[in-house]
């Protein structure tokens, strides 16, 4: 049951479907992974609405694999493919995922991934020099979080 629910969450995501991945979040979602550190419940939910609004009409892909089951833990690997920022650099993140299911939603989900091979490819020498560093991590928090925060603010998700 709970890696047909992994399933269902990432081939929304493959679909740009927040409505459909936000549905299979408890309310009292935890999500955390190292671009916007530690998110919880409408702010989780509302990350993939940004995320995914984002990238609709560009070129977007994501995959997954290897789901795997130990009680209430599920884990995953997926990677996504796309043009970061501006100046379009071709990002290709591997991320492994890590969640808790509860009655059926998902309780805690934590995305890992080197931050620091994302950081060359999202922003060139700056990243390869500075992605590495806790100050680089802090600030890119920093950021997200207010892209998050103006988001929520204009869809009135606060």
């Amino acid at each position: 049951m709970e890696e047909k629910l992994i399933n269902q969450f990432y081939t929304a995501f493959k679909n740009l479907d927040a409505e459909t991945m936000v549905s299979l979040y408890h309310d009292d979602i935890m999500f955390e992974d190292p671009a916007f550190g530690i998110l919880k419940g409408e702010e989780a939910k509302a990350m993939w609405k940004m995320l995914i609004e984002s990238q609709k009409g560009k070129n977007f892909q994501v995959s997954f694999s290897n789901i795997q089951q130990n009680g209430k833990i599920v884990t995953a690997n997926w990677e996504a493919k796309y043009e970061f920022g501006k100046s379009k650099r071709k990002v290709h993140n591997k991320i492994k995922a890590t969640f808790l299911i509860e009655n059926g939603k998902i309780l805690k989900h934590v995305d890992q991934f080197h931050l620091h091979s994302w950081a060359k490819q999202a922003m060139g020498f700056q990243g390869w020099l500075i992605g590495s560093t806790k100050l680089f991590q802090s600030k890119l928090n920093q950021q997200t979080r207010g892209m998050l925060q103006k988001y929520m603010a204009k869809q009135n998700l606060q």
